[in-house]
């Protein structure tokens, strides 16, 4: 993901590494994790898929080719290992102003 456009609304720990737009896991626990993102008019299909460690989780799809802008979203609960790294990754397509008009959330549910 590129960090250019990314604003951090809240960061406690400061375990989201912005440079990186990454989040570290501080503990063992199971996490919830959502994000929506907005494409932009051009006859494309876009995915997008929330990685644990290199591996795809979830994904999103928005591929209607006739209106101006579409959403995606998703969610999960995960069970999450300490230090596992979790993201999103743009798998194919353009997102409307790169990552800027996206979100990206998580926190922890339970520790274990």
């Amino acid at each position: 993901m590129d960090s250019g456009l990314l604003y951090v609304l809240v960061n406690i720990g400061n375990h989201f590494d912005l440079k990186a737009s990454v989040f570290q896991a501080p503990r063992r626990g199971i996490y919830s994790f959502s994000f929506h993102v907005v494409k932009v008019y051009n006859r494309q299909t876009i995915q997008v898929n929330l990685m644990q460690n290199d591996y795809p989780v979830i994904s999103a799809f928005a591929g209607d080719q006739d209106v101006t802008r579409e959403a995606a979203s998703n969610g999960v609960l995960l069970m999450v290992e300490r230090d596992d790294r979790v993201y999103l990754k743009l798998e194919r397509g353009t997102l409307m102003g790169g990552w800027k008009y996206s979100t990206f959330s998580g926190f922890l549910v339970f520790p274990l």
